[in-house]
C-alpha cells in the first residue's frame, strides 16, 4: 500500500493537522505490514492522515482494513521478470479478483510507461467501491505500459 486519503468529489485534503501531532510507537504498530516501511507510513499520517479525523493508530487501522478491502490479482502478485500490458488489462485483472470494482472506480497511474500504482476509491466506511471521475481521469494512456518484476 502507498496511502490512504480522503478524497472530495474534485481534490483532496493534504496537510490538515497541526505539526507537531506525530504517531507513537504503538500507532506505527498498527502501520507495520501495510506500509512498505515506516517512513512512508509517516509520510501518509502527516500528509492525508491528519485530515482523517482519527488518530494515528485509527488511520493505520484504517489503512490496513482499506487494504485488505482489495484482492490483487493473483498475475500481479508474484512477477519473477517484467512484463508489457495495457492500463485495460490492468483493470480487468483486478475486476476480475474484485466482482464489483469496475474501471471508473479505479485509475491505472504510470510515469514513462511504467506503472507507478493502481488507485482504487473505497466508501467512506471503506466496506464496497465507489465511483471516482478525477481519480479515473488521471490514470494512464491506453498504450503498454511496463510492470516490474515484484520484490
Amino acid at each position: 500500500m502507498h496511502g490512504l486519503w480522503p478524497q472530495f468529489e474534485t481534490g483532496y485534503p493534504s496537510e490538515c493537522g497541526p505539526a507537531g501531532r506525530f504517531p507513537s510507537r504503538a500507532a506505527l504498530e498498527e502501520a507495520r505490514g501495510v506500509f512498505p516501511d515506516e517512513g512512508l507510513a509517516r509520510y501518509q499520517w502527516r500528509r492525508h492522515g491528519t485530515c482523517s479525523g482519527q488518530s494515528p493508530a485509527a488511520y493505520f487501522a484504517d489503512a490496513r482494513r482499506a487494504r485488505d478491502a482489495v484482492r490483487i490479482p493473483e498475475r500481479f502478485r508474484s512477477l519473477p521478470a517484467a512484463l508489457s500490458v495495457t492500463p485495460l488489462d490492468i483493470e480487468r485483472a483486478f475486476g476480475e479478483a474484485n466482482p464489483t470494482l469496475r474501471p471508473d472506480m479505479m485509475a491505472v497511474v504510470c510515469r514513462r510507461g511504467v506503472l507507478q500504482e493502481v488507485r482504487i476509491c473505497l466508501e467512506r466506511d471503506l466496506r464496497g467501491f465507489r465511483h471516482c471521475p478525477q481519480v479515473d481521469r488521471s490514470g494512464c494512456g491506453p498504450g503498454e505500459i511496463r510492470v516490474g518484476a515484484t520484490r
